[in-house]
């Protein structure tokens, strides 16, 4: 095999992306995995994770040199001083917006692996059958029963904790032992328990943590997840899919490599590889394979489909059906409430959880009927605060000590809502304007609609219902962003169907047009749900890689 020929490339590195390389090389296949940004080796590299707050110039916050070099990240929390060189550059990586669209990018070996929330959940039929049975979009190609076993198949693998609850809007996984709800969690859990009717449940959240040792890896409780973790506590492309497919002998890792196109064989109606212009010295390769796994993702995904356009398909590769870059989504989210919560003085937390609550959807199930479609969960919890206010002390050492004394508890919640497929929520290429690379980027074009903002305000309304119910006492709530990215959930551009005039995949991710290329990260969702969306990414390429080799074999590819 020569040095640039492969059994399969592998466009990107991080959730989906890792899992399909170590599906691929698992199954044999001589595998090279190009990721556009820098290289980060596990353990060696989180040079962050071991460093407290006061280890940093400006204790880790983020400086006005900042603010002004990265105007999308300064957005929300990902600018800050202690892992910036993991967050893609404003500056060097820039974006149109047609619309506001807060677009968080990891540009290295990992991707946002590193960097994700870690809650973890399956999909019921109730979300898969929703498309079709409102008119929506169009039809999931799959159901649950088709992607269970695949959920069986990769959560042994990532370590999922989580608590048994037989929600038939939640589906159980094979769980870890959960992490423990603190005595407030505990108590407002049990006391939900009696209102509403039942419908609205409180559980422990579901996360990518080892809670027990797990194949060398266990979460140690220290909450700096997005630093790194030497004890590879949580799942991340470094500590988990890439040891496994490097033991194979059968993976080349290949960083500093932005793959420009796919390149696309119109006689064979097939792909023969992909060009790629490396980042540090801006020469082009071209790397050739049997079968591509395109997980760059969603929106960079779009981007590289986009940018393959032919004389056959002028608008990309995949575009024939007109859907390409469109029913772009996401989880809105910032509305949120808490409040105080009285008592339980005597009583602290334990460690440094890295994980909360969970409130499943409510909204538009079981007999609820609402003026729109779809729902939303909540994610939050408990947590007592520091400090002792007293009105005489404003400094010296009775201020000191009086900030030292544990003080009251808080309980608090934030809504995570799902978006529709809308067709004109699309990204296209800015032929206008370049890159660091001279590149064109992607101009965004993507809003909130009228049932995303009639939903928010029963998000706020029942927030602050929730927390009142409980007993939470001076509740206030707020919704604060109404745009699209900052759920850091992209979803869509190259959706999946039953029918290539109306969505860019088939059923196993397959680009109708080209069928030894698959899209497995979130550019084949067909709806969005409300719940994080990264177990299903890798449920699907794991079942997509057994396809892909399957029909290999066959001699199909």
């Amino acid at each position: 095999m020569a040095n640039n020929e492969y059994d399969a490339i592998v466009i990107g590195s991080g959730i989906s992306g890792g899992m399909a390389a170590k599906e691929l090389t698992g199954k044999g296949l001589k595998t090279i995995m190009l990721e556009r940004g820098m290289n980060i080796e596990h353990i060696k590299d989180y040079t962050e994770a071991n460093k407290e707050a006061w280890d940093y110039p400006h204790r880790g916050e983020r400086t006005q040199e900042m603010i002004r070099n990265y105007p999308a990240l300064k957005r929300d929390y990902p600018l800050n001083e202690r892992n910036l060189s993991w967050w893609a550059s404003d500056k060097d990586s820039p974006y149109t917006e047609v619309k506001r669209f807060d677009w968080f990018r990891g540009y290295h070996v990992g991707g946002r692996s590193l960097l994700w929330g870690r809650q973890t959940y399956r999909w019921s039929d109730l979300y898969f059958e929703e498309n079709a049975k409102q008119g929506i979009g169009v039809d999931w190609p799959v159901r649950y029963k088709d992607i269970q076993p695949w959920y069986d198949h990769v959560e042994p693998f990532v370590g999922v904790s989580g608590s048994k609850e037989g929600l038939p809007e939640l589906p159980d996984s094979h769980f870890l032992p959960a992490m423990e709800m603190n005595c407030v969690e505990k108590d407002l859990a049990q006391r939900i328990k009696g209102q509403f009717g039942g419908k609205r449940k409180i559980i422990i959240g579901r996360c990518a943590h080892a809670t027990v040792p797990l194949n060398g890896r266990q979460c140690m409780y220290r909450d700096k997840c997005w630093f790194g973790c030497p004890f590879g506590g949580y799942f991340s492309t470094q500590s988990v899919t890439l040891p496994a497919a490097m033991a194979t002998g059968n993976l080349t890792v290949r960083p500093w490599s932005i793959v420009t196109k796919i390149l696309y064989d119109k006689d064979k109606k097939r792909a023969t590889g992909v060009e790629v212009l490396d980042a540090e010295t801006n020469q082009t390769y071209t790397y050739k394979a049997k079968i591509v796994f395109l997980n760059a993702s969603t929106l960079n995904s779009a981007w590289v489909l986009m940018n393959s356009a032919t004389d056959v398909w002028p608008d990309g590769l995949g575009s024939s059906s007109g859907e390409l870059g469109h029913n772009v989504m996401d989880h809105h989210l910032g509305v949120f409430a808490g409040g105080r919560v009285e008592g339980y003085l005597d009583k602290y937390t334990y460690g440094r959880r890295a994980n909360g609550i969970y409130i499943p959807r409510f909204r538009n199930f079981f007999g609820d009927k609402r003026d729109y479609v779809r729902g939303f969960g909540y994610q939050g919890g408990a947590e007592r605060g520091r400090g002792v206010e007293i009105a005489e002390y404003s400094i010296g050492k009775e201020f000191k000590e009086a900030m030292s004394e544990p003080g009251v508890w808080n309980f608090g919640i934030g809504g995570f809502g799902e978006t529709l497929p809308y067709h004109e929520n699309k990204v296209t290429l800015d032929k206008t304007k370049k890159d660091k690379w001279g590149l064109n980027v992607l101009s965004m074009d993507c809003e909130l609609k009228e049932n995303e903002l009639k939903m928010r305000k029963d998000m706020l309304n029942d927030a602050m219902e929730i927390c009142e119910a409980l007993g939470v006492k001076d509740v206030k709530g707020g919704d604060d962003n109404p745009y699209l990215g900052r759920g850091i959930h992209e979803m869509g551009t190259a959706r999946m169907g039953h029918d290539p005039k109306t969505s860019v995949l088939n059923k196993w991710n397959q680009v109708w047009d080209a069928p030894n290329v698959f899209v497995t990260d979130g550019s084949f969702m067909t709806s969005a749900a409300c719940q994080n969306p990264s177990l299903t990414y890798m449920a699907f390429t794991a079942r997509a890689a057994d396809h892909a080799v399957s029909e290999l074999k066959k001699g199909n590819l």
